[in-house]
């Protein structure tokens, strides 16, 4: 496998990250991480499962480019937690109708978890944001019609804040980033503070 040369290395496939990453101003290559996030124990509280999923896909991806010494690898990952259940994308539109239904007229929270992770030394930190999110009362007619869209299907939780799924919100607690992907303040505090990587 080719070494990666840069130096900033973002662990994931979504495009939504890459997008927040580069809106960051920093330099970067795209290295999927193919951890096997079964592993990770959903009895713990959602804020350090959370950061436990994003410590297996950077140490999955660490593996992989062990060589390039100057890489620091980034990961997160994102959950939708509604009464304490961990929601993760809907397998079906049945199951994006029975998400969306819970979370009609209720606020829920979105918990990213990330990690940043130097390779020279190994050094390592691990943080989570949590940003609650209520939504508007949904019919179930409004429901069809944001799923027959097709955005809920690869989205934590059946919706995507980003595109349409900001017209079932009706107000947010906290970053809404977090709630896109990426807490890009507090990663962009990190990596300045604990990695001296200066972002702006």
């Amino acid at each position: 496998m080719t070494e990666i040369m840069s130096q900033i290395i973002l662990a994931s496939a979504s495009p939504r990250r890459r997008e927040l990453l580069e809106n960051m101003g920093i330099d970067f290559k795209v290295h999927i991480s193919d951890a096997d996030e079964s592993v990770a124990d959903k009895s713990v509280p959602p804020e350090i499962y959370v950061q436990e999923l994003a410590l297996l896909k950077a140490a999955a991806v660490a593996k992989e480019i062990i060589k390039n010494k100057s890489a620091i690898v980034i990961a997160a990952d994102t959950i939708v937690v509604n009464n304490g259940i961990i929601l993760g994308k809907p397998t079906d539109e049945d199951d994006a109708r029975l998400m969306l239904s819970a979370l009609s007229g209720k606020t829920h929270s979105v918990y990213t978890g990330f990690c940043v992770m130097r390779l020279s030394d190994a050094f390592t930190v691990c943080k989570n944001v949590r940003t609650d999110v209520t939504f508007k009362e949904l019919s179930p007619e409004k429901i069809d019609r944001y799923i027959k869209t097709g955005e809920p299907m690869d989205k934590a939780g059946g919706y995507g804040i980003q595109g349409m799924g900001a017209m079932l919100v009706e107000k947010i607690c906290g970053d809404y980033f977090n709630v896109v992907g990426l807490p890009v303040g507090e990663l962009g505090d990190t990596l300045e503070k604990e990695f001296d990587f200066k972002v702006i």
